[in-house]
């Protein structure tokens, strides 16, 4: 079984920010989405992101005015992260997530861990564990914000193929096999090179887990003001301390 680094270096990270719609509408999704919830700097100003891939979310929180370490596995994604944070407050670390807080202080005014980032983690206790140290890193009146798909509801038969996006170049397909606690995604990517195409395939797993469950876990470390959502099966979790 791949993991998840394994899974990114041999499939995901050539065609991430494709996938998402291109590097410019991944940004712009973001930046919509900070204001909207009306996430801006009001004390520290400190924000550390969680998962922080090409930069989809570190850039649009340096540009609203946070100073921010960005946390990744990923070589390839932080280094295209890097290319285009220019000037900007960003802080580019490579290391697991889970062990974020040995480069960091214990005063942030947000953490974020967006984009299925919480459900890469191996099993419930490092989601546990990951939770634990948010709050600890949290100032009072932080926020931790978590965005991840609900793979709980069992898919069948045919659903379990997804066209994730195509064009004339590049065809993205992935195919889902649900286990007890986990989904094993194959992500399948068809690349034309001149007259011919190649294949690059991997897959990897990914936990099963819902609303409830994040917002079970996050009340019982002391959260005292969770606001989740659920839209199209994707969960958005604004907790506070």
């Amino acid at each position: 079984m791949p993991t998840v680094k394994e899974h990114y270096d041999n499939v995901l990270s050539d065609v991430y920010a494709w996938m998402c719609g291109g590097f410019t509408a991944g940004i712009q999704k973001n930046m919509d989405f900070f204001e909207t919830r009306k996430i801006t700097p009001t004390r520290s100003g400190v924000a550390i992101d969680l998962g922080a891939g090409c930069g989809f979310q570190s850039i649009p929180l340096a540009r609203a005015g946070f100073s921010v370490t960005a946390i990744d596995t990923d070589r390839k994604l932080l280094d295209e992260l890097r290319r285009h944070s220019g000037e900007l407050p960003i802080s580019v670390i490579q290391e697991d997530i889970v062990d974020f807080d040995k480069h960091t202080g214990g005063n942030a005014e947000l953490i974020v861990c967006m984009t299925d980032t919480l459900i890469h983690l191996e099993s419930e206790d490092r989601a546990r564990t990951l939770f634990r140290k948010v709050i600890s890193s949290l100032e009072e009146g932080g926020k931790f914000v978590v965005t991840f798909r609900d793979l709980s509801p069992e898919l069948s038969e045919l659903d379990r193929f997804i066209l994730v996006r195509s064009d004339k170049n590049i065809i993205f397909t992935c195919f889902l096999e649900h286990e007890r606690d986990t989904v094993k995604v194959y992500d399948l990517v068809h690349m034309r090179e001149g007259e011919q195409w190649t294949l690059n395939k991997s897959y990897y797993r990914k936990l099963r887990r819902s609303k409830q469950w994040i917002d079970e876990q996050l009340s019982s470390i002391g959260f005292s003001n969770i606001d989740s959502t659920v839209d199209k099966g994707f969960v958005t979790v604004i907790a506070t301390k």
